[in-house]
């Protein structure tokens, strides 16, 4: 199925990205020639090592986009079993096992062959009320993905399944597609935990019947919708590192920060027997749930992430109900005392008019441009328009619909925080029995086991 339409500031960006390595070989040819000229060899030296730095970067940049270019990737659909009679614990496990792939790599693989650490996509997805879970991975992971999900899902089944996002081709005035979307980011340092199922109990494994599972509400509403409606979440993950650092993002050391400082009121010095100093921490009652879930929080695995909703539908079909209600289809992992997802990055009339309005053709832009970054499932490694045209760099000399960036058309910034594992299992795991939505596709028998014929 064809690609979707760009639109004209898109095609423009596009154009400029091909032609940007001639335009900057240009540009230092005549900047250094023009140096030597005027200035003489200090300042010829200066503006050197500047090119060389800014050089340097669109060479990574490069290399790390033909690396990119290379992968394979595919999107295989989980069909959950009948009966899903274990704790979103094992969904813990099987993301921990298949999908944290952290490696160190030498200079020669990071700078020379652009090589960077795989990324991944776990999605929920309605169709006409249809609810389906999808995983997308680069190809050479399948297997693995496969052989860790039947260890904890025995009843589950994989396949291949064709890219969804390709039936909508386009959001545009002369389309039949509407849509609208967003992202979200943390309120709070990601230092602090989001509610996870450890919270509503369901690491106890209670009767089916006292169950409380915060993904039943996306379920349910993801099972509303009708036909011509289309409802899509992704959650995209990358390891943090072994120690807890992604480029030069060390989220352990500044967690561990961040308490020190929120307890520093609390915090004396304290003389002891041997006439030697030590930290005494009195911290009030109130922050001893904060400091558990903090620890806890930095005790597991971590994922650098975003998450982006949306909501298309065909233009007769298109209800504002729900496209205002899939904005709060996180509202139940906030925890008041710690953390919650905030919406951002929508693509509605305020992105860059502020208190005015922006153009229903503005607006359509938006939306076709968040389809495109979804199909892209675009957080990591952005394209070289994004870093250049940025919201955060164009954004002035006024704000609002007065600043460069509304004139340009200028790229939001994606906002990624880091998750560990059992806030990102709390997010995307198999509903249990207690779920009876129609329309969410499960394997019938509970006796079926592994396909015989699993890679070794």
């Amino acid at each position: 199925m064809a690609e979707p339409a760009k639109s004209g500031i898109d095609e423009f960006f596009s154009f400029l990205e091909k032609k940007f390595f001639q335009i900057i070989l240009l540009i230092v040819i005549i900047f250094l020639a023009y140096l030597a000229w005027k200035a003489g060899f200090l300042f010829l030296l200066i503006g050197t090592i500047l090119l060389g730095y800014v050089g340097w970067k669109i060479w990574v940049h490069y290399v790390q986009q033909d690396f990119i270019s290379g992968i394979e990737f595919v999107l295989l659909e989980i069909i959950p079993p009948r009966d899903v009679l274990r704790s979103p614990k094992a969904m813990e496990l099987f993301i921990t096992n298949a999908l944290y792939h952290w490696s160190f790599k030498g200079g020669k693989e990071e700078y020379w062959q652009g090589a960077v650490w795989f990324w991944f996509s776990l999605e929920i997805v309605s169709i006409d009320g249809q609810v389906h879970f999808y995983i997308r991975t680069p190809s050479r992971i399948k297997s693995l993905i496969e052989t860790q999900l039947y260890a904890q899902y025995p009843q589950a089944q994989v396949k291949l399944a064709d890219d969804y996002t390709l039936a909508v081709p386009e959001i545009s005035a002369s389309s039949a597609w509407n849509g609208w979307g967003c992202e979200f980011k943390l309120i709070k340092h990601e230092a602090f935990p989001i509610k996870t199922y450890v919270d509503f109990g369901l690491d106890k494994d209670p009767k089916e019947e006292y169950k409380v599972d915060p993904i039943s509400s996306i379920i349910e509403l993801f099972g509303s919708l009708g036909k011509g409606e289309q409802a899509w979440m992704q959650i995209i993950i990358t390891p943090t590192g072994a120690t807890g650092g992604h480029k030069g993002h060390d989220w352990i050391a500044e967690a561990n920060e961040v308490m020190r400082k929120m307890l520093l009121p609390y915090t004396r010095l304290q003389q002891g027997k041997d006439g030697g100093w030590a930290e005494e921490i009195r911290a009030p009652k109130f922050y001893d749930n904060v400091i558990t879930a903090m620890n806890a929080k930095t005790e597991k695995l971590g994922f650098e992430s975003g998450i982006r909703v949306m909501y298309v539908a065909k233009k007769e079909a298109f209800n504002m109900n729900n496209r205002r209600n899939i904005r709060l289809i996180f509202r139940q992992y906030a925890k008041s005392d710690c953390n919650e997802l905030l919406r951002v990055n929508a693509s509605q009339g305020d992105r860059y008019s502020g208190i005015f309005t922006a153009s229903q053709k503005t607006i359509m832009m938006l939306a076709n441009r968040m389809l495109h970054e979804f199909r892209e499932r675009a957080f990591f490694h952005l394209p070289l328009r994004h870093h250049i045209f940025s919201q955060k760099y164009w954004s002035w000399p006024f704000p609002g619909f007065l600043s460069i960036d509304s004139l340009i058309k200028a790229y939001v910034h994606h906002e990624t925080f880091v998750l560990n594992v059992e806030e990102i299992a709390t997010l995307w795991h198999f509903p249990g029995q207690i779920i009876k939505v129609p329309t969410l596709e499960r394997i019938e028998s509970k006796e079926a086991a592994p396909p015989p014929n699993l890679p070794t």
